[in-house]
């Protein structure tokens, strides 16, 4: 009993001994990352980061909020409908041998221009110069019949007056002569075949536009109307672009094609950036598509720099309309909340309103406004994203010139210079 006693109290010693450092290790800690007595009374809007520059705009006492501004205008707005075309080709022609025979000679470069009635190809004529030659020969044996015969028949008819032969003998010459003259005109039938084929034998082109990639080549037996064409002509100039309209939009485009105006077609590139030709409209479908609730349109183009290319794919603009005296404000300017469409007006001061609208067509860049906004009224394009009704702005760049075109005043150019020097995105720098 004595020796298990001893063992105990040496254990119970250490464990004193580590609570002892746990609370000594515990009080250290807390004395290090006590907050200290002299905390900061400063306020949270205007306690300032690492860099000691005040942060802007939280809890109203960042001072005025930077922005650019441009004003509302008064002018002509183009209503345009956008579509998806396709280039057509206002003639494609398979060019085919009337004739067969062999291919002897191609008189044409592949992708050239050429004109109604120029050479393209040559088939081996031989054959058909002798057939020719076999059918004036006919003709001529023919007609030299025939001229014996009507020498027959006018000696008969001085007989008969003579009372010298009997009526038959007259009647049997006189059906002899018409009978050789229609073997005379059946020969100079079959010589005008002739000579017809004889001519088919050269290939000619029979329309005006460009060749495309040839189908066969000199040495190869060809049949008359076969299935391989020799080339495909398409013609280019002028050329077509077929595209469609929904039938929700037909009202206007409709209007003022019946009334005789020649309503302006635009076609762009794939990308939608650069203008390739323009246009006119030119014809519409009988019928709308019940499958797609679209009507089909042609414009015609006169294409003369070669830009447009059969099955092509371009984006079609058609100028349905022209609104006069409408007030344009810039799109970037429009925002768009719980309680409808606004946008951030200067109030004649430093501080900005919010101003309800009521917005109509767009272009991307312009908006029609309704309602809401007059001619001359400043709105904020850079900067909204910190602004409310009332909130205090300076104006960093103010386009207040009247432009030439809204596209020209709407369209901000960046690194432009103001009259203080500063450049047109100094307040999206700033905003940032």
């Amino acid at each position: 009993m004595v020796d298990q006693s001893m063992q105990s109290s040496p254990r119970k010693s250490r464990r004193w001994l580590l609570a002892l450092l746990v609370l000594l290790v515990i009080a250290g800690l807390c004395w290090k990352f006590w907050p200290a007595g002299t905390e900061s009374k400063e306020p949270p809007a205007t306690r300032t980061g690492k860099t000691g520059m005040m942060r802007p705009g939280f809890g109203g006492a960042g001072g005025p909020v930077p922005v650019r501004v441009a004003p509302a205008i008064q002018g002509e707005f183009a209503v345009y409908y956008k579509a998806l075309g396709t280039v057509t080709a206002l003639n494609t022609i398979n060019v085919r041998s009337r004739v067969g025979g062999e291919l002897i000679k191609i008189a044409f470069e592949e992708g050239q221009m050429v004109k109604a009635g120029d050479l393209l190809a040559e088939i081996d004529p031989r054959s058909y110069q002798n057939a020719l030659l076999q059918a004036q020969g006919t003709l001529l044996q023919n007609q030299a019949q025939l001229k014996n015969a009507q020498v027959d028949l006018e000696r008969y008819r001085g007989l008969y007056a003579q009372d010298s032969i009997a009526k038959q003998t007259l009647d049997t010459a006189a059906a002899l002569v018409m009978q050789y003259q229609g073997t005379v005109k059946t020969n100079q039938g079959a010589v005008d075949d002739a000579k017809l084929n004889l001519e088919f034998t050269k290939i000619r082109a029979p329309i005006a536009g460009r060749v495309g990639l040839r189908q066969l080549d000199v040495g190869n037996l060809v049949a008359a109307n076969d299935t391989t064409a020799l080339a495909v002509i398409t013609q280019t100039q002028p050329i077509n672009v077929a595209f469609t309209l929904p039938e929700n939009a037909l009202q206007t485009v409709l209007a003022r094609y019946r009334s005789g105006n020649k309503l302006p077609v635009q076609a762009w590139d794939r990308g939608d950036v650069k203008l390739q030709a323009t246009g006119v409209l030119q014809s519409l479908d009988n019928q709308i598509d019940v499958t797609t609730g679209t009507l089909k349109f042609k414009a015609r183009f006169d294409n003369q720099d070669q830009v447009l290319f059969p099955n092509q794919f371009v984006n079609v603009r058609l100028l349905a309309d022209t609104l006069k005296n409408v007030v344009l404000a810039p799109s970037a300017a429009i925002q768009f909340g719980n309680n409808g469409t606004f946008a951030y007006a200067l109030d004649g001061g430093n501080k900005v309103k919010i101003r309800q609208l009521v917005i109509g067509d767009t272009d991307g860049e312009n908006t029609v406004i309704k309602e809401g906004l007059a001619a001359g009224d400043r709105v904020v394009l850079e900067g909204t994203d910190r602004l409310k009704d009332g909130t205090e702005v300076e104006v960093v760049n103010d386009s207040t010139e009247v432009p030439t075109t809204p596209a020209e005043h709407l369209q901000g150019k960046p690194g432009a210079k103001d009259d203080d020097g500063s450049t047109a995105d100094k307040a999206q720098k700033a905003s940032a």
